[in-house]
């Protein structure tokens, strides 16, 4: 995160024009025909807005990319992820000028998604969602970055690419990504899926986009690896969330949560479109990959055919972190439904099934589309977030998906420029760490060591509540 800097006029006025609209009076939530893309768009266009709520860069003293707290960096990448969405599926350019500006503006001075406040709690999937956002930007052709000192989307997917590989880590468990980069924040020693599963997703997109099959290669070390480890079991597909490097990865967490999931299932279908049309016999293999993805699905929704949590919002005790991690999962399963044709009726479904729900969850607030956790209840349960709002906006834009084209490529209409080599040839970066020549004290390691431990903390006294 970078210091603030003042508002352009351009957002001043936005920011204005926001506070008008939300003194309006508030509405009853939304009406929602599944089978009318208007009544959708409609929607959709109050879910961004009450996500832009939480937005602090328009706001005096805000920071350009960021949302209110206590949402993290990570969360903000996710978030303008599904802002992209709300543009690409919808039309509507509203908000172009802030999702540019934050994604340009948070990029590091490495143009690798390592900006300098952020380095010391940073974690490889934190990272790995911002990069995952600008590979999107690329692929739906997203307004090009024009100013002198700027590279194209295409470049920085690759520079967090090409620093999460300096990271891979073959001493221990053969390899992988551990979650944290920097070993004074707690949870450096385990390997986490979402990390690898960052890496995995860019990988599979990069070698779609670039036709560079070294990424594919990558795509292929990341995929074997996670199911040798057993991050993965092929048995009964499901995806799990780690292991701890202390015992060589030999015990692991079997949590099971939505992003997972569709981080494997998406990069599966990237490479599976990549390679159908040179090498049937690869990408069968993948496709059957999918198709066994596709089937876990069903872990995620309720008897009803309702989405949610299963890990953790049953027991009520879903973090700030958690309460978005369905955002993720459907913009995920919306690749698979897309690139893998043979799979979308069954997404579909699923999501036909769960958007009714989710209208009649976004009716709180002082708005009137305020969005809830639950899906099931038939109106708003009180709970409320940038993760809510994102979870509902997503799956609302996975009914969309057939009124688009598809995803680009450099040879298909992609116009943003890269560069293979991307952050790794810029003097003054250290590719071991991703830092930018950081000046750590021993106050800043104490702070991310805090606020990392209060994740870890949690995340051990959930696993303990839901296994005993």
């Amino acid at each position: 995160m970078k210091l603030s800097k003042p508002l352009s006029p351009l957002l001043s006025l936005y920011a204005v024009g926001l506070m008008l609209v939300g003194s309006a009076a508030p509405s009853a939530g939304f009406d929602l025909d599944i089978n009318d893309n208007d009544s959708i768009i409609s929607g959709m266009d109050l879910l961004a807005h009450g996500l832009m709520d939480y937005y602090e860069g328009t706001k005096y003293g805000g920071t350009v990319g960021m949302f209110s707290w206590p949402y993290y960096w990570w969360e903000a990448g996710a978030a303008w992820g599904s802002m992209l969405n709300h543009w690409y599926y919808t039309g509507n350019d509203t908000y172009v000028p802030l999702i540019k500006e934050a994604l340009i503006y948070q990029t590091g001075e490495n143009f690798n998604y390592m900006p300098s406040n952020q380095t010391t709690t940073e974690g490889n999937d934190d990272q790995g969602f911002w990069g995952i956002a600008a590979m999107q930007a690329a692929e739906y052709n997203f307004s090009n970055p024009t100013g002198k000192d700027e590279v194209g989307w295409l470049y920085l997917a690759q520079a967090v690419f090409n620093t999460m590989t300096t990271r891979w880590d073959t001493v221990h468990c053969n390899g992988g990504l551990r979650w944290q980069i920097f070993t004074w924040n707690s949870g450096y020693d385990y390997k986490n899926t979402v990390s690898n599963g960052c890496m995995f997703n860019l990988a599979a997109r990069l070698a779609r986009y670039t036709g560079n099959n070294t990424y594919l290669d990558w795509a292929e070390k990341i995929w074997d690896w996670t199911v040798e480890s057993n991050f993965i079991n092929t048995t009964n597909w499901e995806v799990y969330d780690g292991a701890d490097i202390l015992d060589n990865c030999a015990k692991i967490t079997k949590l099971q949560w939505t992003y997972n999931l569709g981080l494997y299932a998406s990069g599966a279908a990237f490479v599976y479109n990549y390679t159908e049309p040179f090498n049937t016999s690869q990408s069968d293999i993948w496709l059957g990959r999918i198709n066994s993805l596709v089937k876990t699905m069903d872990t995620f929704f309720q008897s009803d055919g309702i989405m949610y949590e299963a890990a953790c919002q049953p027991s009520g005790v879903c973090n700030t972190d958690q309460r978005s991690f369905k955002a993720i999962f459907s913009r995920f399963m919306a690749n698979v439904a897309i690139l893998v044709p043979q799979t979308e009726e069954t997404i579909m479904s699923y999501f036909k099934t769960t958007a009714p729900g989710i209208a009649k969850s976004c009716s709180g607030g002082t708005d009137g589309h305020t969005c809830g956790l639950n899906w099931n209840l038939g109106e708003w349960d009180g709970k409320y977030g940038l993760g809510e709002q994102m979870c509902a906006l997503e799956a609302m834009s996975v009914l969309l998906i057939d009124t688009k084209p598809g995803y680009l490529t450099n040879d298909t209409g992609g116009t943003s420029v890269g560069d293979s080599t991307g952050s790794a040839g810029l003097s003054g970066a250290n590719l071991d760490t991703g830092s930018n020549s950081l000046t750590i004290t021993q106050k800043d390691k104490i702070g991310a060591g805090f606020l990392t431990a209060v994740v870890i903390g949690y995340f051990l006294a959930l696993t303990w509540f839901l296994l005993v």
